[in-house]
């Protein structure tokens, strides 16, 4: 393997929502198993996503998936808190790569030569399979939190700004797992002040 340049391709999901945390996710693709239908996970299907997650799990040379947590996104901001689930990600890698691609404009501080690529997720195989890694386990967490917060409909729109979890941030309030710098949460917690 040491003759091999290793590439790891790094993007997130959940930067939009409203609640639960950001996700990241880096993966090393071993070129001798190429994995047919990799694709910018928002242009795939749920079912193209949820067959596609365990076929790169499996072959990929090395992945990783990690959190920036809703405090971490209210504290930091969320292009902050993006990064620094991008970099666990990568630090969490079971081999280090020598080169990290990164979806978008900006690159998480690694220690590791680093390139953003814009619209990567569709021109890069890798960072296409981190973004269907960091998806598909960012919509399993929100599943979980759906089942402790079944009020909001959490399994539906996943954390997304949507008319129906705008209309249960009104009726049931803010819980913890929402993002307060996020200004429709901060205008439901006014809502919500001024209607008791």
């Amino acid at each position: 393997m040491s003759d091999i340049l290793l590439i790891c391709g790094v993007d997130e999901a959940g930067r939009g929502p409203l609640a639960g945390p950001v996700s990241a996710a880096a993966v090393i693709l071993d070129p001798s198993y190429p994995i047919e239908g990799l694709a910018d996970s928002k242009k795939l299907s749920e079912k193209q996503r949820d067959l596609l997650a365990p076929v790169i799990r499996e072959r990929a040379l090395a992945w990783a998936v990690a959190y920036a947590e809703v405090d971490e996104i209210d504290r930091l901001n969320i292009l902050q808190a993006t990064l620094l689930a991008m970099r666990r990600a990568v630090l969490a890698l079971p081999i280090q790569p020598h080169q990290v691609l990164v979806d978008g404009l900006y690159c998480p501080q690694t220690g590791i030569p680093s390139e953003a690529i814009v619209k990567g997720d569709s021109k890069v195989a890798a960072i296409s399979a981190a973004s269907i890694l960091a998806k598909t386990a960012r919509d399993d967490l929100m599943l979980k939190l759906h089942g402790l917060h079944p009020q909001y409909g959490f399994d539906g729109h996943k954390g997304y700004p949507t008319a129906s979890h705008l209309a249960a941030l009104r009726e049931h309030g803010v819980s913890e797992v929402h993002r307060r710098s996020f200004r429709p949460v901060r205008d439901a917690l006014l809502y919500t002040q001024t209607k008791t």
